[in-house]
Order: C-alpha cells, then structure tokens, then sequence
C-alpha cells in the first residue's frame, strides 16, 4: 500500500518548471547541444583515380598530341625480332618543357619517297581485326583514320570477302589475317590502299562481350530477325527484329548474324553485316562517351589488358582516347570500302575507294592516285 501511495504521489508530482517557480527559483535547463557543421562535399572523392587522372590530361588540351607520342615506334605485335634494322623511337625534345616532344618517326612506315613532312599534322592510322572467326581468320576488320587536328574519326570497314593478294595469291582479305596475323593484314591494306597501317589491335569477340556488359548493355534497333545456327561453332542466334536491350552475349550475335538458316537475310551477306555493326560501333560509343561510363574506367581497363593485343603504348592509348571524347559520337563516323559482290570475292571499285581514301584515310598531304592504288580486279 506505501509503494502504491508514493507511485500515485509521483505521478501527481509537478513538473520541474512549476515546482521551480513555487520555490522562486529558476528552473535549471539543458544546454543545447551544438550542432556540426556539415563537412563541405568533395566532389573528387566520388570519382574514381583514373576518372581524376582522365579529366586531368583533358585539361592540359593539345599538348597531349605530342606528350603521348614521345613512344612512337611502329612495331607489330608479332613483328617483334624482325625489323632487326627499325629505328628508334625520337628522343624527347627537353627545350620547351617536360611536354614538349618530338613528331613520330614515320620513315619506318611510309612508302618509299615519302618524307616526315608530307604527313599531316596529328593524323594517324588504326588497324581494328576482330579476331571472331572460328577458322582462324577475321570477320570484322576496320581501317580507322584519326584526325587530332579537326577532332574526327573515321572507321572505313574492310569486307572479309574483299579480294586480296597475299603472298602471291588471291585470297580474300580475312585470309591474311589467317595466314601471318595482324601484321600480314596491315601489310596487305596498306599495299593496297597505298597507305601506312600507323598502329594495329586485334580484339577477341570476349572481349567485346564483357565490354558491352561492362557498360550495362546498349539499346539498340535490331533490323531483322536473326535465325541462325550453327552447331560446328556452338553458335545459336534467334533474336527477333526490333529495339530492344542487348547485353555482351546478344550484342555478339546481332554483329556476327549474316544470314537465316533458310538463306534468308541481308541479301548482300557481309555487307549487310558490316552496315549493322556499324550502326552498332556508333550506338554502343555514343553510350561509351557518356559521363555515366567515366565511373568504369577501371574496368574498361582490365578489359583492354585481358582480351585486346594491340602495339598501342599507354600514352597512345590515353592520347585516342583523348580525341574519342573531343570528338563525341557525332565526330565518329563509318563507312565501308565500296565494292561489288561478285562470288567468291567482293571487287574493290578503285575510283570511289580512292575518293574515300583521300577525305577520311590518308595521312598525307598529298592525295594519292589510281596509280598508287593494288586493288587486284
């Protein structure tokens, strides 16, 4: 009975304000308790330290035309011990600053009579071979012409099915690659086109998956429905006509898709091909391009050392990649070397070639001419 007295006695109990002011005193309050100062966001903690380093080199501008460079020695992959005689790379030029170096030593490339100075400023050649051939060879090969100067690109597609002559004989071009790889394939465009081959990277069809998937999948407008099988290569392609979402492994299968098991398709075989994987290239770089993908560079990356042989060196490698951005996806542009299909080869026609050559591929001064052109008929 006390315990319950006093319970009901508390509860009736004033509060400390009231009490306090019966007694004339001053209540006693709670110091409030001082707030912090949120800490200022820093932006760059939330970037990766290649996407910083990426945004860095940016800032320096046109200087890294010459900074990436300072490495140029254009020596294929599998050419290594063979040039015995090759020059060496230009000593850096220390004068105006630890920037500033010397032009890319082009006599080591060039055709017999061309000099340094009939190059064009900032302008170089890449030799993409998609390495997705079951027999060894390469279905996708794409002659990329980069002008630093203007911020442009341009991916002139070479079809497999291009006649060639390689060591002597006719074959058609993805037979070089077969034959002596990439350096073989450099050798056979260039002598045809009457150009230099600057660089080359061979990219295997995993790599290209893991690359697609690494940038979450690309929406793309699939232009007809692939039915297709082939159960020597395990390849399996039933994709239906559309727009729809295409990660690493459907993406792979809309750019090898030539035709249906019942003949049906593009109607021009590769050349169908190479229109939709071009159409592809230029869709998957615009999202490539994309501020979103700069948090990926990391992967991006690993993806490159892994899956992609190239003789790009790293300050190459960050100078492209410098240019891709200046030039967004608008400054990307594809086309394919004009030909008539004629089986078993695609013909080269020499003149309109020529004028493609010229406006998007040459990295001379000069134009060249039919004359310098080995287009075999």
């Amino acid at each position: 009975a006390r315990r319950k007295r006093e319970r009901v006695a508390r509860r009736k109990r004033p509060p400390e304000r009231e009490r306090a002011a019966r007694r004339g005193r001053t209540p006693q309050t709670r110091k409030p308790r001082r707030r912090r100062r949120p800490a200022p966001i820093r932006i760059l903690s939330f970037l990766p330290r290649a996407a910083i380093a990426l945004a860095l080199f940016f800032a320096l501008g046109r200087i890294g035309n010459g900074l990436v460079f300072q490495e140029l020695q254009v020596n294929h992959p599998d050419r290594d011990g063979m040039e015995e005689n090759a020059p060496a790379p230009a000593p850096v030029d220390k004068g105006k600053g630890a920037l500033a170096t010397a032009v890319p030593d082009i006599a080591a490339i060039a055709p017999v009579g061309a000099a340094d100075s009939d190059r064009k400023e900032g302008f170089y050649t890449v030799l993409l071979a998609g390495t997705d051939d079951s027999n060894g060879g390469s279905d996708t090969i794409i002659l990329m012409g980069v002008d630093g100067k203007n911020n442009e690109i341009f991916g002139v597609s070479v079809p497999r099915d291009t006649k060639a002559i390689v060591n002597g004989k006719p074959y058609k071009m993805n037979a070089a690659y077969k034959i002596g790889g990439t350096r073989l394939l450099a050798e056979t465009i260039s002598d045809q086109m009457s150009i230099p081959v600057d660089y080359t990277a061979e990219v295997n069809l995993e790599g290209f998956a893991a690359l697609i998937d690494a940038m979450g999948g690309v929406d793309f407008e699939v232009p007809i429905d692939m039915d297709y099988d082939d159960p020597v290569q395990g390849l399996e392609i039933h994709i239906s006509k559309g727009f729809q979402h295409l990660n690493g492994a459907s993406a792979l299968k809309v750019v090898r898709f030539r035709h249906n098991n019942d003949g049906t398709g593009y109607g021009d075989e590769d050349l169908g091909r190479i229109r939709t994987q071009q159409k592809f290239l230029k869709t998957a770089a615009k999202k490539l391009l994309s501020f979103s993908s700069l948090t990926k560079l990391n992967d991006f990356i690993r993806i490159f050392q892994k899956y992609v042989k190239t003789d790009l060196t790293l300050p190459n490698l960050a100078w492209l990649g410098k240019e891709a951005i200046s030039a967004g996806s608008d400054g990307i542009q594809f086309a394919t070397l004009p030909g008539t299909w004629k089986s078993p080869y695609i013909y080269t026609n020499q003149e309109e070639a020529l004028a493609l050559i010229n406006e998007h591929l040459n990295p001379y001064k000069e134009d060249r001419t039919l004359a310098d052109l080995n287009f075999p008929s």
